[in-house]
This record gives structure tokens, sequence and C-alpha cells, in this order.
């Protein structure tokens, strides 16, 4: 069977804030329209539009979730001062073609009585998970309940989370969920930074130390692929890129497995070399897979 051929652009975008009105416009779909998502937190980039891109080869219609989901904010995150620039969001999405906005009210995807949890075990011992307890539990609760109510057929996510990525693939498949799980290649800035929403609050000096991210993961994959196989050696030639950028702080320097995203010493299989740094009172993240 072909791909199904994607629903042209529109200068219409549907919005929906309820979960009785998406699903009404959900319900009225053609039986066999295939629909792909991606979940977002809003504040979209160009990697979020990469998400769109890869969605609208596939799926006749794409669905763009747009909640800045409190579960997955410890007590002293930023969460009251993430970006909501809601109206630049939706412009975005209908330049991109996107055929609904699905941006819940809090209230109403988390009524007074909420208590229900999901969380997936182990794959959230390490790297975010070890440094913000309680985050993926967020996470996997409020991706869950988005496919429950979205119904995509395929869900795109970006490799620069690829711990959340790795985890909610494995949610997946332990629940049978019934759709097909697309993780799409880092979106870079020409310098090499990993795109990202919070890359808003650096200051032009924190943004150019801040490639030092990129360029450590890049020269320790090319000291992979030319044999190096020591985790000791790869995070070592990591760190002290970072460090001559005079970062805040580092939270950690990891090579782990894609299997179980456990560290490992010595890299015999499918790897990912991770870090997470600040710049200034910015946290960010980036990633190389090793494969």
């Amino acid at each position: 069977m072909g791909r199904p051929t994607p629903r042209p652009r529109s200068d219409a975008v549907e919005i929906f804030t309820s979960i009785e009105g998406y699903r009404a416009w959900r319900n009225g779909l053609a039986p066999d329209a295939t629909v792909g998502f991606a979940p977002t937190m809003g504040a979209l980039h160009p990697g979020h539009l990469r998400l769109v891109a890869e969605s609208r080869k596939a799926n006749a219609f794409t669905v763009v979730s747009v909640f800045v989901n409190p579960l997955q904010f410890g007590p002293a995150e930023d969460f009251s001062r993430y970006p909501r620039p809601f109206d630049e969001d939706v412009r975005l999405c209908r330049e991109a073609g996107v055929a609904a906005v699905f941006a819940p009210e809090a209230a109403d995807f988390y009524p007074p009585d909420f208590s229900s949890y999901c969380e997936v075990e182990g794959l959230d011992e390490f790297l975010d998970g070890a440094s913000r307890p309680g985050h993926f539990r967020g996470v996997c609760t409020v991706v869950l309940k988005l496919f429950n109510i979205v119904k995509p057929r395929r869900a795109y996510f970006g490799q620069k989370d690829i711990q959340q990525a790795l985890i909610l693939k494995k949610l997946v498949r332990d629940l049978s969920v019934d759709l097909e799980m697309q993780i799409v290649p880092t979106v870079r800035e020409a310098t090499g930074l990993a795109l990202s929403s919070r890359n808003v609050y650096l200051t032009p000096d924190e943004k150019t130390r801040a490639t030092a991210l990129s360029r450590g993961l890049f020269l320790a994959r090319e000291a992979w692929a030319r044999g190096e196989r020591s985790a000791r050696a790869l995070t070592g030639i990591l760190r002290s890129e970072i460090e001559s950028s005079r970062p805040a702080r580092i939270d950690y320097i990891e090579a782990v497995s894609q299997a179980d995203l456990r560290p490992a010493e010595t890299l015999s299989g499918p790897s990912v070399l991770a870090v997470a740094a600040f710049y200034g009172k910015t946290r960010l993240i980036d990633n190389v897979l090793l494969d």
C-alpha cells in the first residue's frame, strides 16, 4: 500500500481548546484518514516544524498539540516563565500545513480530582531521569493521555530529547498503543547548537559558548568512528570541550546503551553520548547516537 496523499496546505487551521471539541473533529474524519501527531509545549522553532514536515509526508492530516505540561516541571524549574507565544505558534502551524492545533486548558486536561499517572520503570534512572525526579512520569502521563485523545497513526519526536523518545517508544510497545513512533534527527543552528525553545533565555555570549556542546559531541563521535570504544575516553573529549566554554554547571556527561540507557564502560553496541549543562540559568541538553 502506498503512502496517503497529504492534505494540501491551507490558510485555515482548526484550533481546539477542549477535548470534546477535538474529538468531534477527529471523529468526523474518514475512517481510513491517517493522522500524524507532533506533541509540543509550544514556542515552536524549526525543529518542531521538521516533525510537522515528516508527518505531512506520510499522513493525510497532521495535528500539533500545544500544552505546557505542569506535571513534568519540578518545583524549582521554569514552568511559570516557559515561553508561550501561542499566536505565533498558530501562524507557524498554518504556514506548515498543520490541520489542527490541540491546545487544551489545564483545568480541562487535568481536572481537580485527577490522580492517574503512567511511568516506564528503569529507563528513567539515569541522565535527565536522575537530574529531574518525577519528570518522566509527567511526560509519560501527558503523552499517553494525548495519544488517547488525538488517536494518531504515527507520532513524531525529536532526537534531541532522546531519553524521552526511547522511554515513550517503550511505553508504546509495553502498553500495546496502536501507533508508530518516529524519532526525527536533531535540527541545529548553523553553529551546531541544537534548537530548543529554551534557547531564547540565552544571552548572546551564553549562546556562543553553548556551541561547545555540539562541538564536543561531534569530536567524541569522530573518535568513536575511528574505533575508540572507551566511555571514559569519549566523555573526556566531550568534557574538555565543554569546560573550556565556562558553563555555569555541567549536570551530566554520560555514554549509555540505547537499549536500557545505562552507563557502560565500553561501548559494544548502539549507544548514546549525552550531555546536560547550564549556561547562565538555562539548562541545555544534547546528544549524538553512536550506532
